[in-house]
C-alpha cells in the first residue's frame, strides 16, 4: 500500500486526535511515522486519487489540525511515497534540511498575491502616459477613424505599451510587498496574471502585510490584486520530499497555482 504524506513536523510535536480521517472514501486513518527528530503525518494512499473537493478539504483539515500543535512543513495535495519505509528514509536523508525549514517557518504563514490589469483602467493609464499614443489616437479621431494602416499602428502601439506596463507592474507589486515579508517565492507564469508571487510572513505581522496590500491597491487602481491566505507555507518547503528518495509530489493545491 502506498503512503500518502500530508506534512513533516518535529518528532516532539503533539499527537493528532485518535482516529482522525484523511483522504479517501472511506477516509484513511491518519498516523505518524517517526524517524529521529522528525515525524511525517501520513495515511494509506487510496487508489486513483484525484483532486476532488472532499479529498482536498481532508488534506487541508489534517494540516490544520497538525498545525495546532506547532510548525508543520506542508506537502501539496497528492504527495505519495511507495511505502512507510521510503518516507522514513527521506526523513533520515533530509533531516538537516527539514529541521532547518521547521525552525525557519515556525510562526510564519504564506500569502499568495496575484495581479492582473483592469482593461479599461490600464488603457486609460497608458494613453495618459504616452503623448505619441494620444497624438495618433486624436489624429485618427479627427479623420473619421483613420486609415487601416494607422488603426493597425495604433493597436500595435497600445498593445506594446500595455505589455511594457505589465512588466513594470509585476516588479512594482513585488517591491511594494517584499519589505513586509521574510521571504518571497515567484510562482510560474500563467495566462491572465502579470504577477503570481508568494510571500512568507510572520503570523504576528499579518495585519501589517495586509495593510500594505491595501495601499498597493489604492496606489495602482488599474490593477486587480487578489490575495489568498493565510496558507501553510507550501512555497517555502524546498526541495520537496520526492526528490531524494522517490516520493511522488502531486497536484498544485497550495499557494501558487
Amino acid at each position: 500500500m502506498s503512503t500518502y504524506v500530508y506534512g513533516i513536523t518535529a518528532a516532539a510535536h503533539p499527537s493528532l486526535p485518535e482516529g482522525m480521517g484523511g483522504v479517501g472514501d472511506p477516509p484513511s486513518q491518519v498516523r505518524v511515522i517517526t524517524e529521529g527528530e522528525l515525524a511525517a503525518v501520513v495515511s494509506d494512499a487510496p487508489e486513483g486519487l484525484r483532486p476532488k473537493r472532499r479529498d482536498l478539504l481532508a488534506h487541508q483539515n489534517v494540516l490544520a489540525e497538525a498545525e495546532g500543535g506547532g510548525c508543520v512543513l506542508p506537502m501539496r495535495f497528492g504527495s505519495v511515497a511507495p511505502d512507510d519505509e521510503t518516507v522514513a528514509g527521506v526523513l533520515a536523508e533530509r533531516a538537516d534540511h527539514y529541521l532547518e525549514r521547521l525552525r525557519t517557518l515556525d510562526g510564519r504563514v504564506e500569502y499568495n498575491i496575484k495581479a492582473s490589469h483592469i482593461e479599461d483602467a490600464v488603457l486609460h493609464r497608458v494613453m495618459s502616459e504616452n503623448a505619441e499614443l494620444r497624438a495618433l489616437a486624436e489624429s485618427n479621431r479627427k479623420s473619421g477613424g483613420g486609415s487601416y494602416e494607422s488603426r493597425i499602428q495604433l493597436g500595435e502601439m497600445v498593445a506594446a505599451a500595455v505589455q511594457a506596463r505589465e512588466a513594470e507592474d509585476a516588479v512594482e507589486v513585488q517591491q511594494a510587498l517584499e519589505a513586509k515579508a521574510a521571504a518571497v517565492s515567484v510562482g510560474p507564469e500563467s495566462t491572465g496574471w502579470l504577477a503570481n508571487v508568494s510571500f512568507l510572513v510572520d503570523r504576528a505581522e499579518s495585519e501589517k502585510f495586509l495593510a500594505e496590500v491595501e495601499r498597493l491597491r489604492k496606489s495602482h487602481p488599474h490593477l486587480d490584486v487578489r490575495i489568498n491566505g493565510p496558507l501553510p507555507p507550501y512555497s517555502f518547503v524546498e526541495p520537496g520530499p520526492s526528490e531524494p528518495a522517490g516520493t511522488v509530489a502531486g497536484g498544485a493545491e497550495g499557494g501558487q497555482e
